[in-house]
């Protein structure tokens, strides 16, 4: 089985790639984040190295949340594997960045091989480096920061509903402080947004005034 995906489509570094096209997986994994997110991958790649403990018939090829927690429940049992519980609850939840760290991870876990690009800090599995790389008017609402960065699968895992609710403000938080400290670097940009704004809704009202003479 031959595979031709490019480091930059996966978002792996490019010896990890080579070494995922080594182990010959039931299917390479095109979307990462999806892809790894129930496990199943996770399984198979650990059972190239421990077949008797990773028993791929027993985990679920599906893509529902029942399916993501057994596996997972299933794999964190076995033997005794260094992953960070963030990195784990990342990826089954499909945050950004979490698949792609966990892949290198468990590269350097099985093969002793350290990843130049594979980062000490505390992981941010926000979207916070995505919206900075956006112009002004194309970054995300408060509604859709939340959705952007609280899963339903989060939701659905968390039975306490105060404790989503402390997600939620806390996204609110981090969006309004982001915006806050964007408007105090660049006030300028903010005064043509807000004259823009201003002249839209004098347009659309003259609009509205003129169709009624």
């Amino acid at each position: 089985m031959s595979y031709a995906p490019s480091p930059k489509n996966t978002g792996l570094p490019r010896e990890v790639v080579q070494w995922l096209q080594n182990l010959d997986l039931s299917r390479y994994p095109k979307n990462v984040r999806r892809d790894f997110s129930n496990g199943y991958l996770v399984a198979e790649i650990f059972a190239h190295y421990y077949p008797k403990e990773f028993l791929v018939y027993s985990y679920d090829k599906g893509t529902s949340f029942s399916a993501k927690q057994e596996n997972w429940s299933q794999i964190k049992q076995k033997l005794n594997l260094h992953l960070l519980n963030e990195v784990i609850h990342g990826t089954i939840h499909c945050k950004q960045g979490a698949a792609e760290l966990l892949v290198q991870e468990i590269y350097t876990l099985l093969t002793n091989r350290s990843v130049r690009s594979l980062q000490s800090p505390k992981p941010d599995f926000t979207d916070r480096q995505y919206q900075e790389q956006l112009p002004s008017l194309a970054r995300s609402t408060a509604s859709q920061a939340i959705k952007n960065n609280l899963k339903i699968t989060e939701i659905m895992a968390e039975t306490d509903i105060s404790a989503n609710q402390r997600k939620t403000a806390d996204i609110v938080h981090r969006h309004m402080a982001f915006k806050a400290a964007e408007k105090a670097l660049n006030p300028g940009e903010f005064l043509l947004l807000g004259c823009y704004s201003a002249s839209s809704s004098l347009c659309l009202s003259y609009g509205n005034t003129s169709q009624t003479h």
